[in-house]
């Protein structure tokens, strides 16, 4: 119980401080390994510090937002494509990132932060994959884009930097 109490103000300040809680492969996109803490967006109506709040959230901030109705990650592949976007095994900057099969069965999103033109290796963003309320980023070969879902725009065509 000791324990408990001491670790209260501890786990406290550091989720008021924006100390990196790991190491990322790329400083090039807003990300940085770190505990999130800015104030929610009263556009992105998704449960702040998770998944689908950072991915709807990455999607407001280049100007191309998405519904607030598609619910847990696990069905928002099925539910864009009820909406109409377009969702294949491609990546492209901008698209949201769709594992159905991720562990704890609500499934995972994130946001494709680039795409790398020479390799096709491709870089998300996501959050609450190594701990509630944590953005961090994770690279990934090209050949590995089968494995997952992305979401992109209602045409197919892939988002701009804006």
């Amino acid at each position: 119980m000791l324990v408990v109490i001491v670790a209260l103000p501890v786990g406290a300040v550091l989720a008021l401080s924006n100390l990196p809680l790991l190491a990322t492969s790329s400083s090039s996109s807003p990300t940085s390994g770190s505990i999130y803490n800015q104030p929610a967006n009263p556009s992105d109506t998704y449960d702040y510090g998770y998944c689908t709040y950072w991915a709807a959230l990455r999607r407001i901030q280049i100007g191309d937002p998405i519904p607030n109705t598609w619910g847990n990650a696990i069905t928002w592949a099925v539910d864009a494509t009820l909406d109409g976007y377009v969702v294949n095994h491609t990546p492209s900057f901008g698209a949201i990132f769709q594992w159905p099969q991720a562990p704890g069965g609500l499934g995972h999103v994130a946001f494709v932060e680039n795409v790398n033109p020479s390799t096709g290796a491709w870089t998300i963003s996501e959050m609450n994959a190594v701990g509630w309320d944590v953005v961090n980023e994770k690279t990934y070969p090209a050949a590995a884009a089968i494995n997952y879902n992305f979401i992109h725009d209602k045409s197919g065509v892939s988002t701009t930097l804006k």
